[in-house]
């Protein structure tokens, strides 16, 4: 299912949020975008139609396995992308605004690319850079 840039910078927001504490609530995500408490909950309801999270009865928000998903999937890309520019000489703060709006635009191809490259595997063999894995046979 495709799903929208702010859609996804929540979902990554709650996944990030997550690690950080034992529960996520709406005036947490509110507090990390600087948006309005509002805004959020108007989000976390679209997010909870979609299949995206699940909230509890004392307002915590948990991630379903497609929102998780999501999350993951976007969190890797912004993470790689970030890192990868800011070995490349860019600025952090710069390597991390460029990657916030990449992550959400790159396609599934060219994030697997850059992935390889950055890890040192070959594209087609998945062997290390310069070296091959099939053999020769007489």
């Amino acid at each position: 299912m495709k799903t929208h840039e702010s859609a996804e910078n929540y979902l990554e927001t709650i996944l990030i949020l997550s690690h950080r504490k034992p529960e996520v609530h709406s005036i947490d995500i509110a507090n990390e975008l600087d948006f309005s408490k509002p805004s959020v909950s108007v989000a976390m309801k679209n997010l909870r139609q979609k299949g995206y999270i699940t909230i509890d009865a004392e307002n915590h928000i948990h991630l379903t396995p497609s929102g998780l998903e999501i999350a993951e999937t976007i969190y890797e890309r912004h993470t790689l992308i970030s890192e990868w520019l800011i070995r490349l000489g860019v600025s952090e703060k710069t390597a991390v605004e460029d990657a916030c709006r990449i992550e959400h635009v790159i396609s599934a191809e060219s994030f697997a690319a850059i992935k390889r490259h950055t890890t040192g595997t070959n594209a087609a063999k998945g062997a290390p850079q310069g070296t091959s894995q099939e053999t020769e046979t007489p």
